[in-house]
């Protein structure tokens, strides 16, 4: 599957803007993630964040939701 960059080992990403986490094995939600990612610049103002452990479990306990 296609990663964005600085995030190629991450399958689950996050936007600090609104609090919504991402499945990029997911191609839908890897495109939505993508499109917000270059039309908003989420990348440049810092508004992506992974988790470690990379599962939606951790996701969810850093208050993230899915779309």
């Amino acid at each position: 599957m296609a990663r964005l960059r600085r995030f190629e080992h991450n399958r689950y990403i996050g936007t600090r803007d609104d609090m919504i986490v991402y499945d990029c094995d997911d191609a839908d939600d890897f495109a939505a993630l993508e499109e917000r990612a270059e039309k908003q610049d989420l990348m440049g103002e810092k508004l992506l964040q992974a988790f470690g452990p990379d599962t939606l479990a951790e996701a969810r306990n850093r208050g993230f939701h899915t779309s």
